[in-house]
């Protein structure tokens, strides 16, 4: 990978945001995805570089949260997300990098406009009907938009809310799903290229500021409003997601 310094702090900065969003700000991970397609000239690259830095980030969120998950809503939504991983798989072989960009900016603007959504229709009264088909489209759902872009976090933010689970055990639901989710989209994306023996030695060397912001996620959690943290991460996001579709 011939990568500039801008690129590298880029990327490190991506690994900060990931580690942040795995301990305590998830509406802060959307905005590493599109800022890591803009890096790579080759987008597909990008997918699998982030692919390996988000496994690391679960390892932190896990370990914090290992007493904290509803294995429950698991068991109901990894079936269909695994069908939604492999629907991605094919998506991904069929599209090429050039096409790739501009569908990472759509997807990651449309996971924005539902988190958007969410935001301004939440009510302590209103609860989304349980029947057993939503487990299957949302699980299927978050399957083609992690395996596709990496976006999959506002999708599982709506379904575990609607849930109204506690907040310690939304989040280390969350964490286990996303940390087996991503464990069972390494072998497709091995096949895809996308992970590389140079992809998994760069991971690794972004495993300090993956550190760094999941500490970071730890302590600031408690000082800043994450309703505004979300709301700036979410606006850089959008604006970043723009750029890749022009």
């Amino acid at each position: 990978m011939d990568l500039t310094l801008l690129d590298w702090a880029t990327i490190a900065f991506c690994s900060v945001i990931m580690g942040a969003s795995k301990s305590g700000f998830p509406g802060l991970s959307i905005l590493a995805v599109p800022l890591m397609a803009i890096v790579f000239e080759d987008t597909k690259q990008s997918t699998g570089l982030l692919l390996g830095i988000l496994i690391l980030g679960d390892i932190f969120a896990i370990i914090y949260h290992r007493e904290n998950t509803r294995w429950q809503h698991f068991v109901r939504l990894l079936p269909a997300a695994i069908a939604g991983i492999i629907a991605g798989y094919f998506g991904l072989k069929a599209v090429t990098d050039a096409q790739l960009k501009p569908i990472i900016g759509a997807i990651v603007l449309l996971m924005l406009a539902v988190n958007y959504w969410r935001m301004h229709n939440k009510s302590e009264n209103d609860k989304i009907p349980t029947p057993a088909w939503l487990a299957l489209w949302f699980g299927f759902l978050a399957g083609v938009t992690t395996m596709m872009a990496n976006a999959a976090g506002p999708v599982m933010i709506i379904y575990l809310i609607a849930m109204r689970l506690p907040k310690m055990e939304f989040v280390g639901t969350c964490a286990w799903f996303f940390f087996i989710i991503n464990w069972i989209k390494v072998p497709f994306s091995i096949n895809l290229g996308l992970i590389t023996a140079e992809s998994v030695k760069i991971d690794f060397m972004m495993l300090p500021f993956i550190f760094i912001g999941a500490f970071s996620g730890y302590f600031f959690l408690k000082k800043i409003p994450q309703g505004t943290f979300n709301t700036i991460s979410q606006i850089l996001a959008a604006a970043a997601a723009i750029k890749l579709l022009f």
